[in-house]
């Protein structure tokens, strides 16, 4: 199975680290997510995960679902 690597900005994270960890969760729960983690200093995404089963898109509406935003992830 192939998988592909995603890099979101995130927007509205804030300073506590609260946002952070529940935009990973939310990320980790898609299924064909690999892996997920978002630093919450850089306000950044990194995703790996399988294009197969996950569209980028999909990683989008993982981080709105928790009241963030998210720019287009770039993937490579």
């Amino acid at each position: 199975m192939s998988t592909q690597r995603a890099t979101l900005d995130i927007q509205g994270l804030g300073c506590g680290g609260g946002g952070a960890l529940s935009a990973e969760r939310a990320l980790s729960r898609l299924q064909g997510v690999r892996r997920a983690y978002v630093n919450p200093a850089t306000e950044m995404a990194y995703v790996e995960f399988d294009p197969v089963t996950v569209a980028p898109s999909d990683l989008v509406r993982a981080i709105e679902t928790v009241g963030l935003r998210a720019s287009q992830p770039l993937v490579r």
